[in-house]
């Protein structure tokens, strides 16, 4: 009699092999112990970027949110931040703009980055009577020259010994180059002696911005 049914009763384990199986079988992934449709399931190997999302993956592009590789954004990236802080007085009795030796110097990595320039310190006269002085932030590149940036501060600096109010102020510099740029603090007097950061300190921060 012909044999016209086979149950696992007449199998001897572990004697299928894969040659047994019809190519078109289609086996349900619900008789598999375990998913292989399931990323979670992975234990080893590496998920090819193809994979991950549409486009093409590479050292310049990222995957986005949307499943999608795009090129890598630039702009706005802080690059490097140099900094400078003084802490001893400055004073000047010139008339005329003056280096004050608090300086800062930066050299940008491209041609097409800003620098925010930040500075931050103290103002005051030393005496009696009504003490005006202006400063401003002056900058040079590749040593030629200093020329005026921006204004830090006008003051009026009114009666007293020692009187005076905090200096700050920013700005978004475009040097152009990638040689080294200096940025350094220039002071003069209108009346009486004229002092920077006569109790405390000043603070330069260059801040390289990627474009």
């Amino acid at each position: 009699m012909a044999l016209t049914k086979v149950t696992s009763g007449g199998l001897t384990d572990d004697s299928i092999v894969n040659a047994d199986i019809n190519s078109s079988a289609a086996v349900a992934l619900s008789k598999l112990a375990t998913d292989p449709s399931n990323a979670t399931n992975l234990a080893s190997g590496t998920v090819p970027t193809a994979r991950l999302g549409s486009g093409t993956a590479s050292s310049s592009t990222v995957l986005y949110g949307d499943q999608t590789y795009k090129t890598e954004p630039t702009g706005g990236k802080v690059l490097q931040v140099v900094q400078a802080t003084a802490t001893t007085a400055k004073s000047t009795t010139s008339t005329s703009y003056a280096a004050s030796g608090v300086s800062v110097s930066i050299t940008p990595s491209a041609t097409s980055s800003k620098v925010l320039v930040l500075v931050g310190g103290g103002e005051t006269t030393q005496g009696g009577g009504t003490a005006q002085g202006n400063v401003e932030m002056y900058s040079q590149t590749g040593g030629g020259g200093y020329s005026l940036l921006f204004n830090v501060m006008r003051s009026n600096t009114q009666d007293g010994n020692a009187i005076g109010q905090n200096m700050s102020n920013a700005y978004l510099h475009s040097p152009s180059t990638t040689s080294q740029v200096d940025y350094e603090i220039y002071f003069k007097t209108n009346a009486n002696t004229y002092y920077i950061n006569y109790n405390g300190h000043i603070v330069i921060t260059a801040m390289e911005i990627g474009a």
